[in-house]
């Protein structure tokens, strides 16, 4: 464990959850809320039918299939076991077409499969790894030269502290007390510079916003709480 990129405490947690992933009404309901949105936005910045994708950190699914019910053909990893069980198990009922899911690190696929994918999504993954830059470097790594590759995480300041720690998993229960420590958390300053020093340009990014009263989500200009951004690999790298 002390060779790869994960934290065991982090793998077990979602272990531990795994048979909840495709529970709307369960600890990964904002997931599957917020999926619409995010898949919308990857779709409309590169149009998901026909291209290649890797969804790393896929957790149990719910990005991965949506994409290959776009006309994705998609590559789903993770390192948590169960989770990836269930992710077979929705795609072989619900008969989502050209989905495959491996249990590999993300940077020992990128050593056996470099420049391989037009489309790489990392989302809601790196504030739950020990070195978040060197995932970051390894979906860079996968991207075709021109490639697109977006993350999503959550941001570093006392705003994104009340909201997405105290309020999301202790006022509102929208998420497990314990799901995110906020060390981890990072700004998008941060992610932009590990973004750079591995070769992509930024392309964009958006928000997305959480109104308790409405129990809905929608994408904004916003990034001071949960962002996500796009970039794009330099032909030349």
């Amino acid at each position: 464990m002390n060779q790869v990129n994960v934290d065991p405490a982090e793998l077990a947690k979602f272990s531990s959850l795994a048979h909840r992933w495709w529970d709307l009404e369960g600890e990964f309901a904002p997931l599957h809320q917020i999926n619409p949105l995010r898949l919308g936005w990857i779709d409309g910045m590169r149009p998901l039918n026909g291209a290649r994708v890797v969804d790393v950190g896929c957790g149990g699914g719910i990005l991965a299939d949506a994409m290959a019910r776009k006309g994705a053909d998609v590559l789903g990893i993770d390192l948590a076991e169960k989770s990836l069980k269930v992710a077979q198990l929705h795609a072989l009922e619900a008969q989502t077409p050209h989905i495959v899911y491996r249990e590999v690190a993300a940077e020992a696929l990128a050593t056996e499969m470099p420049g391989q994918f037009d489309v790489v999504t990392c989302m809601e993954m790196l504030e739950h790894v020990p070195d978040p830059e060197s995932i970051v470097r390894a979906c860079a790594a996968l991207a075709k030269p021109g490639g697109w590759i977006f993350f999503s995480t959550i941001n570093r300041n006392p705003k994104s502290f009340l909201m997405a720690i105290v309020g999301a998993e202790y006022v509102l229960n929208l998420v497990p007390r314990g799901t995110h420590e906020y060390a981890r958390l990072i700004r998008p300053s941060e992610l932009s510079r590990y973004c750079r020093d591995a070769g992509l340009d930024s392309a964009g990014s958006r928000g997305l916003e959480y109104n308790p009263l409405t129990r809905r989500y929608r994408l904004s200009a916003d990034t001071s709480v949960n962002y996500m951004l796009a970039t794009r690999k330099l032909a030349s790298i």
